[in-house]
This record gives structure tokens, sequence and C-alpha cells, in this order.
């Protein structure tokens, strides 16, 4: 069974065919897509195909296109668009192709979401841990640069799991929705979760990532068994192949949180006092009995690297820094 249609159809065919390559770089959102840049070429292919969701041009609208089998029609809107088009959702046309496909995706709606993700064939969600007992190991510059260089070949997702994120200062903006929301929703018993997550998340070369939780307090508020049915939800109702959560010290259980995952990075530091807190985080595993999770630890000792940009510059540049070999030639020695 094949995903359903998403289609664009606008006459400015620079604006189709950049939203049809971006969407294509998307994997994460489990449409085909196909783009259109007149009327006639729409009309032919849907009189033999079914579309799931069209997004269409407030010029390009017409009543042949009402006639066809489409299941969602959104609207492409300049700003001012016919009266008569308001029994459709529109988006804005000019923003950012990140922010059309999340006002698109909170339209369409978590059922068809699921069934498509449901009709991938052999679909397996890789979760990788990454975690340190220690601090100022560049933890979160590793998981954010690991999750990058990754999702250049899968739709990969990026977690952050800790009380004090600092994304808002590091990305230099407020974010409309956050982890915060899906725990929230969790909490409720919401079913299909994770299928509200295309509406939810932001994109960072190409890596989708949840922006953190607002307040410490979702974090410590937030029960493993609420922790490990987020995992479920995104194992079997998203469109994602790797799921990268950076684990914080807040989290409860969070050993049993990492024994979820696949391969758990652990950044580490050579000083004295660094070596003494692995030692003892060691010891308290085995002491546990988690000789599974020893296992699974890859100790990580990152590579110094300079500033080079500040807020989103840094962030987009990881994957091309010094860090960004290292993890590539990391990823490298476990292919071989």
């Amino acid at each position: 069974m094949k995903n359903s249609v998403l289609a664009i159809c606008d006459v400015e065919r620079s604006y189709a065919y950049n939203f049809m390559e971006y969407m294509n770089q998307k994997r994460s959102v489990p449409f085909e897509i196909q783009a259109f840049t007149n009327v006639d070429s729409l009309l032919k292919f849907g009189s033999k195909e079914d579309i799931g969701i069209l997004l269409i041009s407030d010029t390009a609208m017409c009543s042949q296109v009402k006639e066809l089998s489409v299941e969602n029609i959104v609207i492409l809107s300049e700003g001012v668009h016919d009266p008569q088009l308001d029994q459709y959702p529109s988006v804005y046309k000019y923003q950012s192709s990140a922010q059309v496909i999340r006002e698109v995706m909170a339209c369409y709606g978590e059922e068809a979401l699921v069934a498509n993700v449901q009709a991938m064939p052999n679909k397996h969600v890789d979760i990788i841990g990454v975690y340190s007992p220690l601090g100022r190991a560049l933890k979160t510059s590793f998981a954010l640069t690991l999750g990058q260089i990754l999702a250049r070949k899968k739709a990969a997702l990026y977690i952050n799991m800790e009380e004090f994120s600092g994304f808002e200062a590091l990305f230099q903006r407020t974010f409309e929705h956050t982890l915060s929301d899906l725990l929230y929703y969790i909490r409720q018993e919401n079913s299909h979760v994770a299928c509200q997550l295309p509406a939810m998340v932001e994109t960072v070369n190409n890596l989708d990532f949840l922006p953190p939780v607002a307040t410490p307090q979702d974090i410590w508020g937030t029960s493993l068994e609420q922790w490990e049915k987020l995992l479920d939800e995104l194992t079997m109702n998203s469109a994602y192949e790797v799921v990268v959560i950076d684990v914080g010290q807040g989290v409860e259980q969070w050993y049993q949180l990492l024994e979820r995952c696949e391969k758990v990075y652990m950044p580490v530091l050579t000083d004295l006092i660094s070596q003494g807190k692995i030692e003892q985080f060691e010891r308290l595993l085995r002491m546990w009995k988690k000789q599974r999770l020893l296992d699974k630890i890859q100790k990580v000792r990152l590579p110094f690297h300079g500033s080079f940009g500040d807020g989103m510059d840094y962030v987009e540049q990881l994957p091309w820094s010094q860090l960004g070999d290292y993890v590539r030639s990391v990823l490298r020695e476990e292919e071989e």
C-alpha cells in the first residue's frame, strides 16, 4: 500500500518546485509529493489518482478542482483571497516551507497520518541515547551534530530531555510548541500522540527537533512510564527511522530509559575528577546489575572546536566542524 499524495499546485513555478524539493528532503512526513504548475496537469493527474492533501494557490483554485477526488484542500493564500474560498483552511504562502507544512499538518488530522505511517513497509525505529554524568562535556553539541549527520540519509528526530536546555537563547527565538505540549498529551492519554509531531517540530539541516520544555517541572513531573509511552508512540505512529534522545540528569529512572536505546553515546573528559565520576557511574550500574546497559555505552572523547557563529549559525555549522568530522569517523567505525 503506497502513501497518500500531497500535491502542490501553484503557477509560480519556482515556488512549487522549491516546496517539492523541501518536502522530498523531509522524510518524516509520510506522503508521496507531486508538484504542478498549471491546473490542467493537476486535473489530469487527479482524474487517475486520489489526492490526500492538495495545497493550491488561491489564483489556481477553480470549480474543476473542487470536483477532484481530494480528501483535504488547503489554500495557499497571499494574504487576501476570494471569500468563496473561506470554506477551506488556508496558510500564508510567503513564509518558510517548514512553517507552511506545520500549518498544513495541523489541518490534516491524525487519523490519515496514522494510516500513512502504518502503511510504511518494514518500519523500524532506532532509538539512540546521548547521556553523560559529567557537565560541560559537549553532550548536546554532540547530539545535535549526530542527529544532523544521520538526517542526511534517514528521517531523524532529536529530543532534548534536559531541565535547562537554553534553546530559546541558542536559537534566539521562542517556540510555539515544545516537548511540554507533547508530555501533556501523554499524561492525558491522548491516542496517536506522535502524529501531532509534524505540526509541532522545527527543522535544522533536515533534522527535526521538538523544542525542549519551558520549565524543569515538566521533566521532573514525567514518570518513566510516560517517557516509555512517548518512545512507544514514536516507534509505532511516526515516520521517523532514527530518534536521538539527549537525556538530562532530571529524567526519572534515566538508566531504564537508556536501556530502551539501541546504543548510548557518553561524552567523557580526561581530567582526574571527571575520570573519578565516570568510575563511580560505572560502579553504580554494576551494583544495580545493569551490565546490559554498560555494554551499550560507547564513550566518546570529543575534540575541542572553536566558535563559528552564534545561535542558529552555530547549530547549522556543527556537521562541518571538527566535531562533525569526529562524529562521522565514529559512525564509519561502527559500519565496518
